[in-house]
C-alpha cells in the first residue's frame, strides 16, 4: 500500500511537475545568463584553482569536491544502468539535456548561497534555507526545506547508496543474502561513523582526496572499453538519438520512458535546482559569489556529461542487452565481465566502494548545515555525537533493505526539495543575474573581481560582502 502511494506520486511529479519546473527553469537561467555554462567555461577552471589567502579556509577546490562527492556516487553507476535498463538508450540523451540546462540552475543556487552565507565558529556555512530566511524572511518554510533536506539525503540516499553498495558483492560466491548485506553495511557505518566524529575537516580531506582519483580511473577504464569496442560508436549514437525522439514509444508508455528514467536518473544524479550543492558552496572562501557558481558548473559537467556518460556508454559498447532484470548492478557487471574478463566485476565493486562512501559522507555534509540551520548554531558535542550514531545507523539499515521502495521515497523527498527550491531562486535570481554582471565588468576592466553587496543593491544584511 505504502509503496502504491510512493509510486502515485513519483509518477505525478516526474510526470508534469518536475519536468515543467526544472525544464523551463533552466532554461529561463540559461538565456537570463547569457549561456553562462557555456559562455565562461575558461573561467570556470580559473575559479576552482583559487585558493583561500589564510591557506586554511575551505577552498573552491574543496567545495567543489564535497559537492562532486555527494553527486558522483553510485546514481552514476547504478541509476544510469536502471536508465538504460528500464527507458533505453535514449535516457542517456535525456540525462545530458537535463544536465545542460541545469547547470545554469546550478549557477544561480549557488551564487545565493555565496551572498547569503553566515559566519561560524570553523568558517561559513549557507544552503537553501539560508537563502529563504534571510531574503524571503520566511522561517517556517526554511525549516521545512532542512528537514526535507535531512530525509533526503540523511536517510533515502545514504539507506539507497548503502543497499547499492553491498548490492555489488551479489556475484561473488562468498554472497548470502540474509547475512552479507548486514555484514557489509555495519563495515560501511563503522568507517563512515569514524569519517563524522572527525568533524568537517575531516569530511573535506577525505573527499578531496577520493573524488579525483575515482573520477579519473573510472573515466579511463570507460575510454579504454569503449576504444576497445569503437566500431559499435557511430550504431550506440545513432540508437541513442532515435530511441530519444521515438515519440510514439514515448508517449505509449510516458511513466517509463527514457524522458522520464533519463530525467529522473540525470536529476538524482547532478541534482542541479534540487537545492543540495549549495550547501557546500557557502562553505568555501571567495571573493565573489560567482565564482563559486561557475566552480558549480563545472561540477554538474563533470557528474554528466563525464561520469554517467562513461557508464553509459561502457555498458552500451558492451554488447550485452539491456532488460528490467539486469535493471542497476547486474546488467554494468555483466557488460564489463564481457569486455574485462574477470577483473571487470573486481573494478565496478572497488568503484562503487569508492563512489558509494563518498557520497555517504558528502551528502551528511549537507545534512550537517541544515541541523545547524535548525537549531540556529551548531549544537553541543552530545547532540552532535547522538546524530552522527543515528546517521551510522541508518546507513547499516539501508544496507540489507528494499531498492524499489528507497529509489521512490529518496525520488519523492527531492521532488518536494526542487518544488520549494525552484521558484525561490527563479524569484532571487535576479541578484545572481546582477552578481554576474559585476563580475563580467571587474573581469573586463582587468580587475580580479571583488563583491560588495551594495553593488548589487541588495535589500537584505548579510555576514558577508559589506
Amino acid at each position: 500500500m505504502f509503496g502504491q502511494i510512493i509510486n502515485t506520486v513519483n509518477d505525478a511529479l516526474y510526470s508534469y511537475v518536475l519536468i515543467i519546473i526544472l525544464v523551463l527553469g533552466g532554461l529561463y537561467f540559461t538565456f537570463r545568463t547569457k549561456f553562462v555554462q557555456f559562455r565562461l567555461l575558461k573561467e570556470q577552471f580559473h575559479a576552482v584553482m583559487e585558493k583561500p589567502k589564510d591557506g586554511e579556509s575551505v577552498s573552491s577546490f574543496q567545495a567543489l569536491m564535497v559537492s562532486t562527492a555527494s553527486r558522483v556516487g553510485t546514481g552514476n553507476i547504478i541509476g544510469v544502468s536502471t536508465a538504460l535498463c528500464l527507458g533505453g538508450f535514449g535516457s542517456v540523451f535525456w540525462m545530458w539535456l537535463i544536465a545542460i540546462i541545469g547547470s545554469a540552475s546550478a549557477f544561480v543556487e549557488s551564487t545565493l548561497a555565496q551572498i547569503y552565507k553566515r559566519k561560524g565558529d570553523d568558517g561559513s556555512y549557507g544552503g537553501p534555507a539560508y537563502y529563504i530566511e534571510g531574503a524571503l524572511h520566511n522561517k517556517p518554510l526554511a525549516i521545512v526545506f532542512s528537514i526535507l533536506l535531512i530525509v533526503t539525503y540523511g536517510f533515502g540516499f545514504n539507506m539507497l547508496a548503502s543497499y547499492n553498495l553491498q548490492s555489488t558483492f551479489s556475484s561473488y560466491s562468498f554472497y548470502n543474502e540474509k547475512s552479507t548485506p548486514w555484514i557489509i553495511g555495519l563495515i560501511v557505518a563503522f568507517v563512515v561513523g569514524y569519517c563524522l566524529f572527525g568533524g568537517g575537516k575531516r569530511v573535506l580531506k577525505v573527499t578531496s582526496t577520493l573524488v579525483p582519483f575515482m573520477g579519473v580511473a573510472y573515466i579511463l577504464i570507460a575510454i579504454i572499453i569503449v576504444v576497445m569496442n569503437i566500431k559499435l560508436l557511430p550504431g550506440i549514437f545513432e540508437t541513442i538519438f532515435t530511441e530519444a525522439f521515438n515519440f510514439k514509444a514515448i508517449f505509449g508508455g510516458f511513466s517509463g520512458s527514457c524522458v522520464i528514467n533519463g530525467i529522473k536518473r540525470g536529476l538524482f544524479s547532478n541534482e542541479a535546482g534540487v537545492g543540495s550543492a549549495p550547501n557546500a558552496s557557502a562553505s568555501a572562501e571567495v571573493n565573489h559569489p560567482v565564482k563559486q557558481g561557475l566552480v558549480q558548473v563545472l561540477s554538474v559537467f563533470i557528474d554528466t556529461v563525464l561520469i554517467c556518460s562513461a557508464t553509459a556508454f561502457m555498458c552500451m559498447s558492451s554488447g550485452v542487452e539491456p532488460s528490467a532484470e539486469l535493471s542497476g548492478a547486474p546488467f554494468v557487471q555483466a557488460a564489463l565481465t564481457k569486455t574485462l574478463g574477470s577483473f571487470g566485476p573486481i573494478f565496478i565493486t572497488v568503484a562503487m566502494i569508492l563512489f558509494a562512501f563518498t557520497t555517504l559522507i558528502g551528502n551528511l555534509f549537507y545534512v550537517d548545515k541544515c541541523i545547524f540551520h535548525i537549531f540556529g548554531k551548531k549544537p553541543g558535542n552530545g547532540f552532535m555525537s547522538a546524530y552522527y550514531i543515528i546517521a551510522s545507523a541508518i546507513i547499516f539499515i539501508g544496507a540489507g533493505l528494499s531498492a524499489d521502495l528507497l529509489w521512490g521515497i529518496a525520488d519523492v523527498t527531492m521532488g518536494a526539495m526542487t518544488i520549494i527550491n525552484m521558484p525561490v531562486i527563479l524569484y532571487l535570481g535576479k541578484y545572481a543575474f546582477r552578481a554576474l554582471k559585476d563580475y563580467e565588468v571587474q573581469r573586463k576592466a582587468g580587475k580580479e573581481p571583488f563583491f560588495r553587496a551594495k553593488s548589487i543593491d541588495l535589500p537584505d544584511k548579510t555576514d558577508f560582502w559589506n
